[in-house]
């Protein structure tokens, strides 16, 4: 599955991507989850600008992407979403895999999200894949800052926790993480 670099006019595809991926939260009976809007273009435009905005390509189009940025020595996930189409098939994981790829190559400790509970596809995936719920005491001041704004935005109506990934040591020459993953 490559990854790459997100370009200018993948943009509007992965606003599309955000919007067929939030439609399964409406089975969970969280509408407004399924109805909120993808991220603005200006903000998909400010993590691209960084070179943090990452696509997964399959059947000769884009079906995933990643966006963060570095929170207190972590990179924090902000969004991974894949389309529905493409699930189940080692996506989201591959690109969680090379978002800690580049984290590392900066010299960031872990990967850090904000997700709900008790959504499948979210905190027990994410724990299946080597995240862990970070305590109250655990949050540095930046994802405390996360989780207000998510708070103002109303998405503490359903519950949602911290996790945070460690990067690891730095990897030895050879294939990255993702791109083992996608052999």
């Amino acid at each position: 599955m490559p990854i790459r670099p997100a370009a200018p006019a993948d943009l509007p595809l992965l606003q599309d991507i955000e919007r067929a991926a939030g439609e399964p939260f409406r089975a969970l009976g969280m509408p407004e989850i399924a109805d909120d809007e993808p991220p603005a273009p200006a903000a998909l435009e400010r993590f691209r600008q960084a070179g943090h905005a990452w696509v997964a390509e399959g059947d000769g189009r884009i079906v995933a992407y990643l966006i963060g940025e570095p929170v207190d020595g972590a990179f924090h996930i902000e969004q991974v979403s894949v389309h529905p189409d493409a699930g189940r098939r080692g996506v989201g994981r591959t690109l969680i895999a090379y978002a800690a790829d580049r984290a590392r190559d900066q010299g960031l400790a872990g990967l850090t999200l904000t997700t709900f509970t008790e959504v499948p596809w979210n905190a027990p995936y994410y724990a299946r894949i080597g995240f862990r719920a970070l305590d109250e005491s655990e949050l540095t001041p930046g994802l405390r800052k996360i989780r207000a704004t998510e708070a103002e935005h109303g998405l503490d109506r359903w519950p949602r926790v911290c996790m945070r990934r460690e990067t690891g040591p730095s990897r030895a020459p050879g294939l990255s993480a993702a791109e083992r993953l996608s052999h």
